[in-house]
């Protein structure tokens, strides 16, 4: 394959000087340190999900020799350049969700989507992680607007949470977007203070600041009103994709994405091409949604039972399909889950949907459906415990229960980490009765992310300087930086950055920068945020592994003298009826520690807490082998 002509030199906007050939090479990302360099680091240790997050081993034997990333972690940066261009990612970049991105200019800032994104396994009840912003404290006056690509939670969630915190700059985006997020606001209490300015056209092109302005650009993606963002700055038009695909028979009212207008922006000079990953691993191009349009409608008009679809409640172009299959096949709908029904009924509003009156019915309705006539579609195809599909296998569901003879059709693909709770998921559905059909067996499904041609098309069409694989962990932005250096782009302008660390780019040419802003999970819990640490976590990790054992001893308070017999309350570790007599052992002990101790020592409860705690603990394991966290309690009378 012919590699691209090289870039013509960076030129900054007029009233700036030429800039200078640079006398040393720009720093590489893809060179490793030098065996036996000082690395520097942190002095915090990375949280459990960062160390291990992305860093398994992939094969790329098929591709031949390939880069190493640097991945080493170095001190907080200093304060940029005045005339340099920073970009750099406060999430998205080590895992798949939390998308944000910062790019900064002078006084400039400009910030691209704001999401979350769902916990991973050892991080119990925590519901989800949002970017952590610390980086930008007493900035917030230079931030020059956010701007969202379109309607996912992984690119809006966080709204709620951080624009208070942000001093509440302009947030552009499309009708629809902005609908959800106004419709999530209002959750929140401060809808009032949110503003939005809607991008209605593709081709606007809006100032943000002196240095930057913002020009959108459809593509398309499993949600209507998507866009990419260029940000054209005085070295050169900075490209983020968003989540995209290339789909040349989309569903209406969606279209197809204009590569002359990609072309476009090649012609005029892209700095810096941000590109998906999400599907980066896997060859060919996506399936059309027409494609599954036509899927879904075989098996609807073939199965003469009930029809249950799970999906994601965001993905309101395969519910538009269903109304329209449903209305040719003189059936009806009912939607399941909250966030769907409020989805629908925004996109209906604001015209993006398109059924007839008496298609959706309301659960009330059900008991006077004809079954073989209805189809469900509700969210849980990810195995979600409180979602709709997985009350309905459970039988907890108030008005659907699986019956004999049900087809469920799971229309998403799998999020990574989601495998074994979706199987066991499809396990008690087929236990039921019913029929499963899901993307790897028939085409019920499209993925919203570019493949490997889609991707190494979007490349040749901008034809970037600088290419940084975004929105994935390590091993999905590793398979694009590869893609990337097959289309022609050179190894040493592909960056491959951790979360936090810097693309700076001025007169002399990009790079990576070794330091890196820290970038921690600011975990959701309830309504805290940020609260739970990570000792909380481990915390919690231990009850679920060996749960508890509490012993609760009543002391006189002036003499110290035990009253009565110390309780002992098991959760999780022993039933106490069948362990008698471990916690008639574990009550020995606890006597002859209180009877040993010094009660006139003014540590006295300090020193006897933790005497119990790790003698007692010390025991349980060498009786059991298990590690319960052991809660002395005093309570003084």
């Amino acid at each position: 394959m012919n590699r691209p002509p090289a870039p013509a030199p960076l030129r900054p906007s007029s009233g700036q000087s030429k800039p200078q050939p640079s006398s040393t090479r720009p720093q590489s990302s893809l060179a490793r340190p030098q065996s036996g360099s000082a690395r520097p680091g942190k002095t915090s240790q990375p949280n459990r999900g960062q160390r291990n997050r992305g860093r398994g081993q992939h094969d790329h034997g098929r591709r031949g020799k390939r880069f190493n990333p640097i991945t080493q972690a170095s001190p907080v940066p200093l304060p940029p350049k005045p005339d340099a261009l920073r970009v750099y990612a406060l999430g998205g970049l080590e895992e798949v969700g939390r998308n944000c991105t910062v790019v900064e200019m002078g006084d400039d800032i400009v910030i691209i989507d704001m999401g979350l994104m769902f916990p991973e396994e050892g991080m119990p009840g925590i519901d989800y992680i949002i970017p952590d912003i610390s980086c930008l404290r007493g900035k917030e006056k230079n931030i020059r607007g956010v701007i969202i690509t379109h309607g996912h939670y992984d690119h809006i969630g966080a709204i709620p949470h951080l624009m208070p915190r942000l001093g509440w700059p302009v947030i552009y985006t499309a009708p629809l977007s902005a609908g959800i997020i106004r419709k999530r606001q209002e959750e929140y209490g401060n809808l009032q203070q949110l503003k939005i300015q809607v991008v209605k056209r593709a081709d606007e092109k809006i100032r943000l600041g002196k240095n930057f302005v913002f020009e959108p650009f459809h593509v398309n993606h499993n949600i209507t009103d998507a866009f990419g963002a260029a940000i054209h700055t005085p070295y050169g038009s900075v490209i983020a994709t968003g989540d995209f695909k290339f789909d040349l028979d989309p569903i209406p009212p969606d279209l197809p994405a204009d590569p002359m207008r990609l072309v476009a922006f090649g012609e005029r000079g892209v700095l810096l091409l941000m590109a998906d990953s999400t599907s980066a691993s896997l060859p060919g191009r996506q399936i059309s949604e027409s494609v599954v349009s036509e899927e879904l409608y075989g098996i609807v008009s073939k199965h003469n039972g009930r029809i249950i679809v799970g999906t994601f409640s965001s993905l309101l172009t395969r519910v538009q399909q269903l109304l329209s299959i449903a209305e040719k096949t003189n059936r009806k709908v009912l939607l399941l889950g909250r966030s769907m029904q409020s989805n629908v009924e925004i996109a209906h509003q604001l015209g993006y949907m398109k059924f007839r009156p008496g298609t959706i019915i309301d659960e009330e309705d059900l008991k006077r459906t004809d079954p073989s006539r209805l189809i469900i579609v509700c969210t849980g195809a990810q195995g979600e415990k409180n979602a709709a599909l997985m009350r309905i296998a459970n039988r907890e569901h108030r008005t659907v229960q699986i019956e004999e003879g049900d087809m469920i059709i799971f229309s998403s693909s799998v999020i990574p980490g989601n495998e074994r709770t979706v199987q066991s998921l499809k396990d008690t559905l087929i236990r039921q009765g019913a029929k499963v059909v899901h993307y790897a067996n028939m085409d019920v499904h499209a993925g919203g992310h570019a493949k490997q041609e889609e991707l190494k098309e979007m490349i040749k069409l901008t034809k970037p300087r600088y290419y940084v694989p975004v929105h994935g962990n390590l091993f999905l932005r590793y398979d694009n930086a590869n893609l990337a250096e097959e289309v022609g782009i050179t190894r040493q302008n592909i960056f491959l950055p951790d979360n936090g660390q810097i693309i700076e780019i001025d007169a002399n040419g990009g790079k990576l920068l070794p330091e890196k802003y820290p970038i921690e999970y600011i975990m959701v819990d309830g309504l805290g945020v940020g609260d739970v640490s990570h000792i909380v976590l481990r915390d919690r990790l231990q009850l679920a592994a060996d749960g508890m054992f509490v012993i609760i001893f009543t002391l006189e308070r002036d003499t110290g003298r035990l009253i009565g017999s110390p309780d002992i309350i098991s959760r999780g570790f022993v039933y106490i009826k069948e362990a008698r007599e471990l916690v008639e052992k574990a009550r020995a002990k606890v006597k002859k520690i209180l009877h040993d101790s010094d009660r006139r020592s003014p540590t006295f409860e300090e020193y006897t807490k933790n005497k119990i705690r790790d003698d007692i603990g010390q025991f349980l394991w060498s009786a059991t082998k298990r590690r319960p966290m052991v809660l002395p309690v005093i309570i003084e009378v």
